[in-house]
């Protein structure tokens, strides 16, 4: 099936047309779709790499490019921005001490990166007899999310002294603001207006976030989704991450949905969705595309990937489900 062009901005599958009247329920991604993350977590990415290269092993970080960030991500095994972060770690010092170029090894570590994510990744270094045991060790990560180390330096210059406490009941090691703050609110009260016509109180988040890092940017938005429904996968156990679709499933069977429109950016929120259908809950993916640094390319990789709807921003919801 094609796309049709129904304005700028939007495309959706012939064949879905019809059945755009089924869907009883939305549920978000929050991370570059509620709210555009590319001055927050993006460049949180880039400040724990440097600052852990340096610390743990004494070397200058190249500049980690949105191209980094994405092809890790659009792999679908980094859901996970600490995830994408210690891949950056391990290859660059990988590349560093083999003496090669950097940038090429860690884009070539990417091209083998898959759902499998962190461990796609660890098997690329050992085959290229790359030795970075001891920053394994040293960052002993995943582990407990409360006291990992890198857990705690991402977390620390994430949400900043003040949020930090809040959530762990410890201080923070570094002064300045949480890079949370740069977050930049996409949803609107407008919007949920909208959406609540078609879908009333089934609206609802199914995100990577813990609930407190939600509300903290959201404010009293939050309080317009069903929040009991919701899953914030921080707060659970990692194995719950995504692309395991147990948490998407929860939340559609908390909101009694006979057909859920799940809307995300990211391969793992597509494959997410893909599986919940695979399991026989009727579920259509919509995928966003604006928030990213290159807009062109996650939009081709969504059409690449047969995404059924696909739009620039969530504020065309209205128009491409014909509410407006």
């Amino acid at each position: 099936m094609t796309y049709v062009h129904k304005s700028d901005g939007i495309l959706v599958k012939e064949d879905i047309l019809d059945k755009v009247g089924s869907l009883d329920a939305i549920i978000f991604d929050c991370d570059g779709v509620l709210v555009d993350v590319s001055k927050s977590y993006d460049l949180a990415i880039i400040q724990v790499t440097q600052y852990v290269l340096e610390k743990f092993a004494g070397i200058q970080s190249i500049q980690i490019t949105p191209e980094i960030i994405g092809g890790f991500k659009d792999s679908g095994g980094f859901n996970d921005e600490v995830d994408v972060t210690y891949a950056c770690i391990l290859c660059l010092a990988a590349a560093e001490r083999m003496g090669v170029d950097a940038k090429k090894f860690i884009l070539a570590a990417i091209k083998n990166a898959d759902k499998s994510g962190i461990e796609s990744i660890e098997r690329f270094l050992l085959l290229q007899n790359a030795d970075v045991s001891d920053l394994k060790e040293a960052l002993d990560y995943p582990g407990p999310h409360a006291t990992n180390p890198l857990y705690v330096i991402f977390d620390q210059m994430f949400y900043g002294p003040e949020l930090y406490y809040k959530i762990f009941g410890k201080k923070s090691s570094f002064e300045q603001p949480g890079l949370i703050e740069n977050d930049l609110v996409i949803i609107t009260d407008t919007l949920l207006d909208a959406l609540g016509e078609k879908f009333g109180r089934k609206i609802a988040i199914v995100t990577g976030r813990g609930l407190a890092s939600v509300r903290h940017s959201l404010g009293e938005l939050l309080d317009r989704f069903d929040v009991a429904s919701s899953m914030f996968l921080e707060d659970e156990p990692r194995s719950m991450a995504k692309p395991n679709p147990e948490s998407l499933l929860s939340t559609i069977k908390k909101l009694d949905s006979k057909h859920c429109l799940y809307v995300g950016d990211s391969m793992e929120d597509l494959l997410m969705a893909n599986q919940a259908n695979r399991l026989g809950i009727k579920t259509t993916f919509c995928g966003i595309y604006g928030t990213n640094k290159n807009p062109r390319a996650k939009k081709e990789f969504f059409e690449g990937k047969d995404a059924p709807l696909i739009l620039e921003s969530i504020n065309l919801l209205p128009k491409a489900l014909n509410l407006a």
